[in-house]
């Protein structure tokens, strides 16, 4: 069962900013949903003796500053959630894990940073990563997916595989500082 569920937010990040319908409104879709999706899936699965639930986290749950708060919440706590589930179901056969896409070209991203050229888009999220040469595309969230469910990862659970290019392991912040007082070749 992959629960991919997520909805977009509203760019200003600011606690101040907040309006609480749609902190319910992201909690419901991002977080809830995922609850009543592990608890069908659960139902079906556990008579099986095996199963393989996914929840699609976000790179916003492994970094910070990045996403408001709401949503930030939400992707943490699926994080957490799976973590905990896998411990419950295990005992049952079923495997728990999460996915943690950073920026992917799809409508939420669009209508989240306003850029609808795909070029341009792939060009923003290139900068941001280590890993050059290459763009995150929703297909490779799709892969990742198929890995979680497969045999090939039958003794995988309570994981949160991160596809982020890197961007998680690393703060370019202080060397992009030093490139632009050009104390760095």
């Amino acid at each position: 069962m992959f629960s991919n569920a997520g909805i977009e937010f509203s760019p200003d990040p600011r606690i101040v900013a907040l309006d609480m319908e749609e902190v319910k409104k992201t909690f419901d879709v991002n977080l809830f949903g995922a609850f009543l999706c592990a608890k069908h899936a659960a139902r079906v699965m556990i008579p099986a003796k095996k199963g393989s639930i996914i929840f699609t986290s976000s790179f916003a749950a492994v970094t910070s500053g990045l996403a408001p708060h709401a949503y930030t919440v939400a992707k943490y706590a699926l994080v957490g959630f799976a973590k905990n589930l896998c411990v419950d179901l295990g005992e049952h056969g079923i495997r728990v894990n999460c996915i943690s896409p950073a920026a992917v070209f799809t409508p939420m991203f669009r209508k989240v940073l306003g850029i609808t050229e795909k070029q341009k888009a792939e060009e923003l999220i290139s900068t941001v990563a280590p890993l050059k040469g290459v763009v995150m595309e929703p297909e490779n969230v799709a892969e990742a997916a198929l890995y979680l469910g497969s045999d090939e990862s039958k003794y995988m659970t309570g994981q949160n595989l991160v596809l982020d290019g890197g961007y998680s392991v690393t703060n370019p912040t202080f060397g992009e500082v030093l490139k632009k007082l050009g104390s760095r070749n």
